[in-house]
């Protein structure tokens, strides 16, 4: 176990410490669930810049690093869906891809083979983290203010109007990726429908 495919398990680790602390109310945990959220996302930068420079890439890392991803990123969302601010049809769409692309990774290792994320995957997650960055600086940015002052309905509705917005370009491009993969691995499908 060489120290990307590590850091990789510690992001599923911090997935779920992060889906605990999220789910409490208060500024304090939430506050502490973006410090987590933001020490997985840099393991997801480190393993692959270590895997890549010192040349530890392996099939564990190719299989387990994107699921490692979306471990953390459906932590958050499903979160965000529960505490109603993410629509839930969103959510659906983003985790009906990773179920998908999960299932043609899982299939292709019963055929022997390891399929490793692609670039629009990647820009995927870029957009998915972004997403979830700004909805945990909008919680965090509600509930400093709201010990100061009275919480403002026309700054909540430019804020989540803005999240909507964000939001719909992530699914656009979750969506977008998964078909690509699919179009890309189209190949693998064929063959197990002629077997």
């Amino acid at each position: 176990m060489n120290l990307p495919n590590q850091l990789t398990l510690v992001r599923i680790i911090l997935a779920f410490v992060f889906a605990y602390f999220i789910s409490q109310e208060g500024l304090a945990y939430t506050v502490i669930a973006t410090l987590l959220f933001t020490l997985a996302s840099l393991t997801d930068f480190a393993d692959g810049y270590i895997a890549r420079k010192y040349a530890l890439t392996s099939d564990f890392g190719k299989l387990m690093d994107p699921i490692a991803d979306k471990f953390l990123i459906l932590a958050a969302f499903l979160s965000f869906v529960r505490i109603q601010i993410v629509e839930n049809w969103m959510v659906l769409l983003i985790l009906g891809r990773e179920i998908v692309v999960t299932g043609l990774r899982i299939f292709a290792l019963t055929k022997g083979k390891v399929l490793a994320a692609e670039r629009a995957g990647k820009h995927k997650t870029v957009s998915q983290m972004v997403a979830i960055f700004v909805v945990l600086g909008f919680i965090i940015f509600k509930e400093s203010l709201s010990r100061v002052f009275q919480w403002s309905s026309s700054v909540e509705i430019w804020w989540r109007c803005g999240i909507d917005l964000l939001m719909l370009v992530t699914v656009a491009l979750t969506l977008i990726s998964g078909l690509s993969y699919l179009w890309n691995n189209r190949k693998l499908i064929h063959v197990h429908e002629l077997d």
